[in-house]
């Protein structure tokens, strides 16, 4: 929590989805004393019935506000770029930065605000003088991951008020709440592919590479791709090709429409290269980190090398399976979040 001591008078701005994570973070911020303004984001997908259904139920003030245009202009098209250039997109850490949280906070300005929070499970703690940081939540699934691209600056005003429970307390509050939405399922990974078939949505939309050739690492046709957009590094499945052992996919080549297969003992990689990097807290070149190339439970020790203009090389002390392009690397001590930057291919990509 954090360490304003009354927090009676304090307001917060929820953003409220309207699915059971959100709904029972209003209830659980107004049994600690916030007065809870929930706010629904609309991207021209969905209907903010059940969000607004909660809120009148728990008698909070409900707003909406429209982000369609920011998350087609912010996250949609680079999404939709990087697939077509052999990189594999994280939309949901490009959108909490761009999008999502930039409108929760603006929201909360507007109605003069106190904090901003989510259903994200994870956690802001603060150290002794003060300074909030960014960490992993209880949940197994590590949402902090998806948060890493925040800015330093907001963590102070952000509350997740899930941050101590798992998702089997969280449905159990609902139930025990009456909140109607208990048995909701989750919400999709990707919320501009409602379907969860980005193949189809970027073919709906533009005009996708063709099919092309599978190749092993010596040049030699396995056979023919659907187009470069289907597949990302270390992909077992769906493939398509016999073989005598299994083939992974090890590399990608948008510049000659290839892609290439192998048993994927070359996948493993000493040393993976980023851009951008963004810390969250206090990182020195050389120190040592947990490192996460992936929303999983997968974490490798490692060696940051931070360099000019936000670039930055780490060394895994073991290997890492498969550092993808346009994927993000998170950097912990502990449970802290450090910082993140995105995955390239080569060391002085930009």
């Amino acid at each position: 929590m954090h360490p304003w001591g009354d927090i009676m008078s304090k307001t917060v701005l929820l953003g409220l989805s309207g699915g059971v994570d959100s709904s029972v973070c209003a209830r659980l911020l107004i049994e600690q004393g916030y007065t809870v303004h929930a706010h629904w984001l609309d991207i021209g997908l969905g209907d903010s019935s059940d969000a607004q259904k909660v809120a009148k139920d728990l008698g909070i003030a409900f707003s909406t506000g429209a982000i369609r245009e920011e998350l087609e202009a912010l996250v949609c098209k680079p999404f939709m770029q990087d697939y077509l250039s052999g990189r594999t997109p994280m939309p949901c850490a490009r959108c909490n930065l761009d999008v999502k949280f930039p409108a929760l906070f603006h929201a909360a300005d507007s109605i003069g605000a106190d904090f901003v929070a989510t259903g994200h499970y994870a956690n802001i703690l603060y150290d002794e003088k003060g300074a909030a940081f960014l960490a992993r939540g209880k949940h197994q699934n590590d949402q902090a991951y998806m948060l890493a691209r925040l800015k330093r600056e907001w963590l102070p005003r952000l509350i997740f008020p899930l941050g101590e429970y798992e998702k089997s307390d969280i449905r159990q509050l609902a139930h025990q709440y009456g909140i109607h939405v208990a048995d909701k399922p989750d919400s999709m990974e990707i919320c501009f592919v409602p379907d969860g078939d980005y193949a189809a949505w970027l073919e709906r939309r533009h005009q996708t590479p063709p099919k092309g050739q599978f190749i092993d690492e010596q040049g030699n046709v396995l056979g023919e791709h659907k187009g470069i957009h289907h597949y990302t590094l270390g992909q077992r499945r769906g493939l398509g090709i016999s073989a005598k052992h299994r083939l992974f996919v090890s590399a990608i080549h948008p510049e000659t429409n290839e892609v290439v297969l192998s048993n994927g003992e070359d996948l493993f990689e000493k040393e993976v290269y980023c851009k951008d990097v963004s810390l969250l807290a206090d990182m020195k070149d050389g120190q040592q980190v947990e490192l996460r190339l992936r929303h999983s439970k997968n974490a490798y020790p490692a060696i940051i090398h931070l360099k000019d203009n936000g670039l930055a090389s780490v060394t895994v002390l073991t290997e890492a399976r498969a550092p993808t392009p346009g994927q993000l690397a998170v950097f912990y001590d502990g449970d802290i979040v450090l910082g993140s930057a995105w995955i390239t291919s080569k060391p002085d990509e930009t």
